[in-house]
């Protein structure tokens, strides 16, 4: 039996909160609300639909246990038996949705890519990944926000962040991160051969301000002139930012906007990020040995996943699980995998009985 009664307690004090006039000068806290409204709102519906199912299910057993034509008795026990499929998926969909409560994970997360061996091919290579979760998020109607974006004289990525923001998109691409390898013939090939290039992706989820806060004293902010492919200057104006976080001396850029103030919202978003990772990883660190057998997140070295061009097939090799199918999972088809992995790591954490 579901205990309900935390669940109303907590979605009545946020519907409280968003009457709160003063709570509209506070934008972002404003949207954490309302989006932990919305998914406690979703439990609460799923609850009701379960409820409203069981009594359906026991009218139903007293009808058919008083019904005597065998005709009608026979569509009854149908009906009992479509109700009956129909109340174990909605328990599954609410046990998810439970679980998921559990979890608290972020609602928005930054996807870096970065190109590794193999030169211009895997510079081609990282756009080609930038581009699939960037067609997977539009199908997902997520919220994209480009932070960062360089190119090479070919089109190439040099160094790609993008901010997805959705209720599902931490948890879709949250084992995205690691070391990606593509097998093909490069379109630079006079000869045919195959080539072997990577590109690295690094997950990073966005706090908000309430789990994470810079002081503004410790950053210090540089404009710089935005730079195309070849490094020539695109922009008279000094757009770019590039923020310096002086306690730990990381740097973050962004020129992925052509005004001032936008890319210096995406550069802070991208350094809260990166220092929550930092954080993140220290405590995990502190807890060594802990989830082992889990599949891991942003960790940029571990080679996790091949795109074998001359044999139409993706491998991931934390699951050892193959898909055909190349043309379709680079534009945006990632649901397959992104399933597998998602039940391959449910069933690493459940519990035994």
């Amino acid at each position: 039996m579901i205990d309900l009664a935390p669940i109303k307690a907590e979605y009545q004090k946020l519907l409280e909160e968003l009457t709160n006039p003063e709570l509209i000068s506070q934008w972002e806290k404003f949207q954490e609300i309302s989006k932990r409204r919305a998914f406690l709102e979703k439990i609460l519906k799923k609850a009701e639909e379960l409820d409203e199912l069981k009594n359906k299910i026991e009218e139903n057993k007293e009808i058919l246990n008083a019904q005597e034509d065998s005709e009608l008795s026979s569509l009854a026990q149908e009906e009992s038996l479509t109700l009956e499929n129909q109340k174990k998926r909605l328990e599954k969909e609410t046990e998810e949705l439970l679980l998921k409560q559990e979890e608290n994970l972020p609602a928005a997360l930054v996807v870096e890519i970065r190109p590794g061996t193999g030169g211009e091919e895997a510079s081609l290579f990282a756009k080609d990944l930038m581009e699939m979760y960037q067609k997977f998020g539009q199908a997902k109607d997520w919220k994209e926000t480009i932070l960062d974006l360089a190119l090479t004289d070919l089109g190439g990525v040099k160094s790609a962040s993008i901010l997805f923001e959705g209720e599902d998109a931490f948890e879709k691409l949250q084992y995205e991160g690691g070391v990606h390898r593509v097998q093909r013939i490069p379109t630079t090939e006079k000869a045919g051969r195959v080539h072997t290039s990577t590109a690295s992706v690094a997950i990073l989820p966005k706090p908000t301000g309430s789990q994470f806060q810079i002081n503004p004293a410790d950053v210090d902010v540089e404009f710089y002139n935005s730079s195309g492919p070849g490094g020539q200057n695109v922009n008279k104006r000094k757009t770019a930012v590039r923020l310096t976080h002086k306690p730990t001396g990381l740097v973050v850029t962004s020129q992925g906007s052509r005004g001032q103030q936008q890319n210096r919202d995406s550069a802070m978003a991208l350094l809260s990020a990166r220092l929550f990772e930092q954080k993140q990883s220290s405590e995990e660190q502190a807890l060594a040995g802990k989830r082992k057998e889990q599949i891991g997140w942003a960790k940029r070295a571990e080679k996790i996943r091949t795109y074998n061009f001359p044999q139409d097939r993706l491998t991931d090799h934390r699951i050892e699980k193959s898909w055909h199918g190349l043309e379709k999972i680079l534009t945006g088809g990632l649901d397959p995998v992104v399933d597998a992995l998602l039940e391959y790591q449910k069933s690493q954490t459940k519990e035994p009985a």
